[in-house]
């Protein structure tokens, strides 16, 4: 795992920001994993910049999703895909028939990540997977606990993260209780990960997920398993890693 330690939030935004935007330009079809959630809005923010300014162009790229919220409908102002319009793809020139969210209404949801591991596969697999972690060391939503070998599968969220989310809702009784979300399994497949971490109440979590020892109690600790993963933290969220060499 490569650690690039950053000052602060800005600073990480722009690394990850350039690293997305460098895959675009070395690939222009690639296919790009995208994440929601506070930590990536700042990166999205600079890769709308570019966008703008004419330096990178996501006209031949495609992406997919995380995961999303079940029962949420993609026009709910805290669906993830809403998110996405809302932070990045109304701001794009990427085609909106090229991006691809979880359905939350999916009458068999199931079969809709069933489908939606199959759609990934059919596109060539993602290329870049951007990742946030949660405080509980969670990667997408797959939580404490949760199988290494899932693919794309329902799951039932932890109250730690229906706590964390709760801020986005009007009261913790709205908070969807169940989502939809990429499996451990369909992200170790990306073929490059790049994980973004900030703030010093993630500390504790990423220092146990980069080294401490593999195991499902802490998801995001899978990742030492990957060839290929960057990890962009600011100093803040590295400050409980003991041995880690930033650059």
């Amino acid at each position: 795992m490569r650690i690039i330690e950053c000052p602060d939030y800005a600073s990480m935004s722009r690394r990850a920001a350039a690293m997305i935007a460098a895959q675009v330009l070395l690939k222009p079809d690639c296919v790009l994993g995208l994440a929601t959630g506070s930590t990536p809005v700042g990166a999205y923010r600079e890769l709308v910049k570019w966008n703008r300014e004419g330096l990178v162009s996501f006209k031949e790229a495609r992406s997919v999703n995380l995961d999303e919220y079940l029962g949420l409908a993609p026009e709910h102002e805290q669906s993830y895909r809403r998110f996405m319009q809302e932070n990045l793809f109304d701001h794009i020139d990427i085609v909106p028939e090229n991006t691809h969210v979880l359905n939350g209404l999916a009458a068999d949801p199931d079969a809709e990540c069933a489908a939606y591991d199959a759609m990934t596969a059919a596109l060539g697999g993602i290329d870049l997977q951007l990742l946030g972690m949660g405080h509980n060391g969670h990667i997408a939503f797959n939580e404490p606990g949760d199988d290494f070998g899932l693919g794309t599968h329902v799951v039932t969220l932890s109250e730690r993260t229906i706590d964390a989310n709760r801020r986005f809702f009007a009261s913790r009784d709205e908070v969807p209780r169940r989502a939809l979300s990429m499996g451990i399994r369909s992200i170790m497949l990306a073929r490059r990960i790049l994980i973004i971490v900030s703030g010093e109440d993630k500390a504790e979590a990423l220092a146990k997920a980069v080294s401490g020892p593999v195991t499902n109690e802490v998801p995001a600790s899978v990742l030492q398993l990957h060839p290929d993963v960057t990890l962009v933290a600011d100093s803040a969220a590295l400050s409980a890693l003991k041995g880690g060499r930033a650059e």
